[in-house]
């Protein structure tokens, strides 16, 4: 998380609808020869007191000695703001480039679950992100011919995340001025997906 308090004004229910609507980061641990990390994607329960994910058997996480501390790192848009973008150089002279960035740091231990919450856990995994596909009927795993879905499943393992702290940056400029973030806002709305999604919130932050 970046030091600025500046950055890290958002409350703890903005922090957790992020890293609910996200649904994917990176999770990591402390391993015996350093750290050891995993792309994932999780559910956030209700009151996000845990987090529900899995991991292949053959990941290195998988096979560590748990419970132990653990980290998700859920990403969100990014973009480069360059200097020039602040004003005229004898106006607002001597700046830097930065990044603008979200993310939001998801703290607790890891844990093992028993292996038959495997089914539930891909089940409604697999319902959150079919619901957001629009003009097809959903996948489900009855779709699966008999047998495939057991046999599959035994290459995976669940785990879960009891959640201890919620952190987050919404790095967007909040130490300049509102006139000068404005213009970053609008440069980087002709930038791509990411910095039109980062200009976005720029914008909605000045409101």
């Amino acid at each position: 998380m970046h030091p600025n308090p500046a950055f890290r004004q958002s409350p703890r229910e903005q922090n957790l609808a992020f890293a609910r609507a996200r649904g994917f980061g990176v999770l990591s641990i402390n391993g015996p020869e350093g750290p050891l990390a995993a792309h994932i994607p999780f559910l956030l329960n209700d009151d996000a007191s845990f987090a529900e994910l899995h991991l292949a058997r053959s990941n290195p996480i998988a096979r560590a000695a748990l419970p132990a501390p653990a980290l998700i790192a859920v990403s969100g848009p990014d973009a480069y703001i360059s200097p020039d973008w602040y004003g005229p150089h004898d106006q607002v002279p001597d700046q830097v480039p930065t990044w603008n960035y979200v993310a939001v740091h998801l703290r607790g231990t890891l844990e093992a679950l028993p292996e038959d919450a495997m089914r539930a856990h891909v089940d409604a995994l697999s319902a959150k992100h079919e619901g957001r596909i629009a003009g097809k009927r959903p996948w489900t795993s009855a779709k699966m011919t008999e047998g495939a879905m057991p046999r599959m499943m035994r290459m995976i393992l669940p785990f879960r995340l009891r959640v201890a702290s919620v952190e987050g940056t919404w790095k967007l400029n909040q130490n300049k001025s509102a006139e000068i973030r404005a213009r970053a806002a609008k440069a980087l709305s002709q930038g791509d997906a990411s910095a039109r999604e980062i200009a976005a919130l720029m914008r909605r932050d000045l409101d």
